[in-house]
């Protein structure tokens, strides 16, 4: 199957999602209607949002500029492949240079 091109299928693809979360959400909360399970509930989507735009945006523009998004999946091999970084040394300054003490 080719990607998704047609811009009223994507918005319709999108606002599905939408849906379907604030339906699994409004399930959950009344499977246990209680303040916890609604708070636990908005920081666990809220955290994987955060997670998602740190995957997206954060590695893209602020890490490594080679790298272009293309799924949490394609996310999840870069951090499998890439070498770690390198190790500062204590004391080194950013530029590369030795801190005068």
């Amino acid at each position: 199957m080719g990607d998704l091109t047609n811009p009223k299928l994507i918005y319709a693809k999108g606002f599905l999602f939408l849906l379907a979360g604030i339906l699994a959400a409004v399930a959950l909360i009344l499977e246990h209607p209680t303040v916890r399970v609604a708070l636990l509930l908005g920081l666990a989507v809220w955290c994987f949002a955060r997670f998602y735009y740190f995957a997206f945006y954060v590695i893209e523009h602020y890490v490594d500029p080679g790298y272009r998004f293309a799924g949490l999946g394609s996310f999840a091999l870069y951090l499998l492949r890439r070498s770690p970084p390198p190790v500062e040394e204590e004391g080194a300054h950013p530029s590369g240079h030795q801190r005068m003490r």
